[in-house]
């Protein structure tokens, strides 16, 4: 497993997080404009690091260590297509990314260490989101190897509200028993009101194969986060040794049927 080292990548959290609210999340977001394109060239994409439910703190984000795209079966690396911008004071990034030829699109990101003060660990959500270009359809489930991934068992676009969206999650490529997965929704303009802290973030287990069901009871984003703890501690900016929290996230879309 590869860890940057570089400091001015692994950012001090100045919020308060899960382990202390237990309603606050934090989620590595990767959204795109759109999930199916079927005209156009190019692809908008926004990362930033916050809570997608309470839409809010944004952390700040450190350069990301990769970020590229998976289609036609070749990884594509566009880190440096990446912009930095600021949202809320706190450093966050966007990309235009092209579509070259009909397919899906795998867009995967891995961020710099991010240090969480109130939780003593270190984050690292390995986050990616399918975009269906050209109505080609073939890709969305392509493995991009990162350390914890979700494999997709449903394809991860063009869902209507109350479909099931179902995933493996996997180690190494290997699948994790009764993995945790926590679930949000991106509440986008902050339209939903949760009646008290347990909405805010749903929490799933996987089976003992590593596969996890869940059913999307809104449109919008959502978020799935499958988490697990890293083999190998790290150094925090304040030169304690701490634990990691490793993170395989995955993004999909519903639509409401009308």
């Amino acid at each position: 497993m590869r860890y940057s080292v570089v400091w001015l990548g692994i950012v001090v959290g100045g919020v308060v997080g899960l382990w202390v609210s237990g309603a606050w999340a934090h989620f590595q977001v990767v959204l795109p404009s759109s999930d199916v394109i079927q005209e156009g060239r190019s692809v908008d994409l926004t990362l930033l690091f916050t809570h997608p439910m309470e839409q809010g703190p944004i952390m700040e984000m450190g350069q990301p260590v990769q970020f590229g795209v998976v289609v036609g079966g070749k990884k594509i690396d566009l880190l440096e297509q990446l912009r930095a911008e600021k949202r809320d004071g706190k450093a966050m990034y966007t990309c235009r990314a092209p579509l070259r030829q009909p397919g899906d699109y795998v867009f995967y990101l891995e961020p710099a260490p991010y240090y969480e003060p109130a939780e003593k660990k270190m984050i690292i959500h390995y986050t990616k989101v399918v975009v269906s270009y050209g109505g080609a359809q073939q890709g969305w489930d392509a493995l991009v190897g990162l350390p914890v991934e979700i494999e997709p068992l449903v394809r991860p676009y063009g869902l209507w509200t109350g479909n099931c969206f179902r995933g493996i999650v996997r180690r190494n490529g290997k699948p994790v028993p009764f993995a945790t997965i926590e679930v949000e929704y991106y509440n986008e303009g902050q339209q939903v009101q949760p009646p008290n802290d347990a909405f805010v973030t749903q929490v799933i287990k996987a089976d003992a194969q590593g596969c996890f069901c869940y059913t999307i009871p809104r449109a919008g984003w959502w978020g799935f986060a499958a988490l697990v703890e890293a083999d190998q501690k790290m150094q925090s900016p304040k030169g304690e040794i701490v634990p990691v929290e490793l993170g395989g996230l995955i993004w999909v879309r519903a639509v409401d049927m009308k």
